[in-house]
């Protein structure tokens, strides 16, 4: 071996080296503060007194006025300001349900009062959506219309048109979900306060009786989500609502029913390798599985062993000892299950694991797995992997928990976090205005969005920070809240955990950045041949309107342009000017140079005859597009 070759493999173990020794020290108790403050910096509603996100103010102050019904309050999704029932209640959920499992870690680390305070912002806004026993108002804001706009959620101009189920319009998914979250919410302020406990579950009793007495999905009765939170079934929420509400009252009634309908809804038939705010299979297998463990099963136990064999099948599969039937891994060792905001997945799986962990070791029993007995503290190990991967063990080394560690994305896709706060910037900002100012700017973000998730890398581990890949960027509630009880969990592991930890009462004050003016917008002739070509160019474009809308005085048009290679030869680092644009534009990534854009870093080469497909919104007159450069 060669002198360069010994320093190159030196080398790679001194990487490996740093890199296992950042695992080693990861402050979880502080990844877990700052997570809160992500829930924090998602509130919807009039925000409170002792509120530590200091950038965030009050909005959406009058969602449901229209409809005759107060449902100010609750969470933000992701990076866009609709309040989608789904994703908020999943995530309330697992909240509620680390402050349960978990509560003596949460009270040493001093946090309990932070973790209940961001359940109760959740909770109390169900309590509102739940206006009549069979009636769960259960979204807040046009989707479609939201994203057309890039704006603080304090300037908000889009409509927020608020949908409800009814018996007439069904949504058991949605419905069972928030019964869920309202159980284990009601389990986890119980030795709080017992009468907001028992409110808690009158609702929870009761939208568990309408999601199972009028069946059907949320979003065929609300397909303004179906573009964004398509829900697969609800067999799994109702199963989820009734093992959460035996648990919160031991009521046998909900316990018969997940053994009675354990096959008609697929719990015990189906083997899952995906835990999510879409799939409850595994967290109704690992639930009913610890009645088992506990040795309550009774004259149920033949079928809550079924339940076992599923949870059991799931834990082998993360763990890569299920015969070839196993959960991807990224070769950093991430859980890989979809490409749009990847990191959610693991995130959910990871807490699911540490709990089955913890079940499994109070019985000190064993998995047997295809591949080999598994210990509880080989369960936990996994949980820890993905863990210590997103707080920055990775090929990338960057921390995926935003705020977290020295490198972290600053260019995050989120709407808050990317525009100067009205503390600083007094005047609001309009929709257009925040995305030739604010959104294509190279520049950082100017506030942190401290314990954002963001969706992270790709199936090799490859990450971009950019404003525009929202696949990678954007945080989401569903994706932090899993966390919270994972880094608690963990950090009761470490050493001296406990020494003197505060919640951090304030955000360090960010770099601001002020905006420049955007330049006057003027309208340019329609042309009059929808491709785009000049001569000897090897790339066509072709431009055609997909849907308009009006707000207010001023339409707007969704353009999709299509950019073909019609070349005989594959093209590298290919820039394109795009000039008279008004609007946002997505799936191209902006350049320092003025109205000049790149392929996303993702896209390496577009091949003799491929095509990709950018899109972009404005009022008037369509942009020109053109071919500036390539290879």
């Amino acid at each position: 071996m060669g002198i360069s070759s010994k320093l190159q493999v030196i080398g790679l173990l001194l990487v490996g080296l740093l890199a296992l020794q950042a695992g080693a020290n990861f402050d979880y108790g502080d990844a877990m503060d700052k997570t809160l403050l992500f829930f924090e910096a998602q509130r919807s509603g009039k925000l409170p007194p002792h509120q530590r996100v200091k950038w965030r103010g009050d909005s959406g102050l009058k969602d449901g006025f229209l409809q005759g019904v107060n449902l100010v309050g609750g969470y933000y999704d992701a990076g866009d300001h609709v309040k989608f029932g789904l994703p908020m209640a999943f995530s309330l959920t697992m909240l509620a349900w680390s402050a349960v499992d978990y509560s003596k870690e949460i009270v040493k680390l001093n946090q309990m009062g932070n973790t209940l305070a961001a359940i109760k912002w959740g909770t109390d806004y169900f309590i509102k959506a739940h206006t009549q026993p069979n009636v769960l108002w259960a979204q807040v804001g046009d989707g479609e219309s939201d994203h057309y706009c890039w704006e603080r959620a304090e300037d908000m101009t889009t409509p927020r048109t608020a949908y409800k189920l009814d018996p007439n319009h069904p949504g058991s998914d949605l419905a069972a979900e928030t019964a869920a979250a309202l159980a284990v919410a009601a389990l986890a302020f119980k030795p709080y306060d017992s009468s907001y406990s028992a409110l808690l579950l009158v609702h929870a009793k009761q939208l568990f009786s309408f999601a199972d007495t009028f069946r059907g999905l949320y979003d065929d009765s609300i397909p303004n989500a179906q573009a964004f939170y398509t829900s697969s079934g609800y067999s799994d929420e109702l199963l989820w609502a009734a093992a959460w509400l035996y648990r919160a009252t031991k009521d046998v009634y909900y316990l018969k029913y997940v053994v009675d309908n354990a096959v008609s809804l697929g719990g015990t038939g189906w083997a899952v390798r995906e835990f999510s705010w879409d799939n409850k299979y595994a967290g109704v297998q690992i639930l009913l599985t610890k009645i088992l463990l506990d040795g309550d099963g009774g004259s149920y136990t033949p079928t809550l062993k079924q339940y076992k064999a599923k949870a059991d099948y799931f834990t082998c599969a993360c763990l890569q000892k299920n015969d070839g039937y196993n959960v991807v891994l990224t070769p950093g060792g991430l859980i890989y299950i979809r490409e749009w905001n990847n990191l959610q997945y693991a995130s959910s799986a990871a807490f699911l694991l540490a709990v089955y962990s913890d079940y499994l070791s109070e019985r000190k029993a064993v998995l047997t797995c295809p591949e080999g007995q598994v210990r509880p503290s080989d369960v936990l190990s996994f949980a820890k992997s993905q863990a210590d991967y997103i707080l920055g063990k990775n090929p990338k080394a960057i921390s995926y928990l935003v705020g977290y560690g020295q490198n972290y994305p600053i260019h995050v896709h989120h709407r808050g976090a990317s525009i100067a706060p009205v503390s600083v910037l007094h005047s609001a900002v309009s929709c257009i205005e925040g995305f030739e100012t604010w959104y294509r700017r190279p520049q950082a973000n100017p506030n942190i969005i401290y314990g954002g998730l963001v969706g992270g890398p790709s199936k090799i581990d490859d990450f971009s920070d950019d404003r525009s890949n929202y696949e990678q960027t954007e945080p989401t509630l569903s994706g932090s809240a899993p966390l919270v009880g994972l880094f608690c969990k963990l950090q009761s592991l470490s050493a001296g955990s406990y020494h003197h930890r505060l919640p951090t009462p304030y955000q360090k004050p960010p770099v601001f950045y002020h905006p420049q003016t955007a330049a006057p917008y003027h309208k340019a002739p329609e042309s009059s041949n929808p491709y785009n070509k000049a001569p000897g160019d090897p790339i066509k474009f072709l431009h055609s309107i997909i849907s308009t809308w009006t707000i207010g005085p001023t339409t707007y048009y969704k353009h999709k342009v299509v950019v073909k290679n019609i070349s005989q030869k594959p093209i590298t680092n290919l820039k394109l000017t795009v000039e008279n644009l008004s609007g946002s534009l997505w799936g191209l990534s902006p350049c320092l140079e003025k109205n000049t854009y790149e392929l996303p870093q993702w896209i390496k080469i577009l091949s003799p005859g491929s095509e990709l497909i950018f899109v972009y919104v404005q009022g008037g007159a369509q942009a020109r597009v053109s071919t500036k450069s390539y290879h």
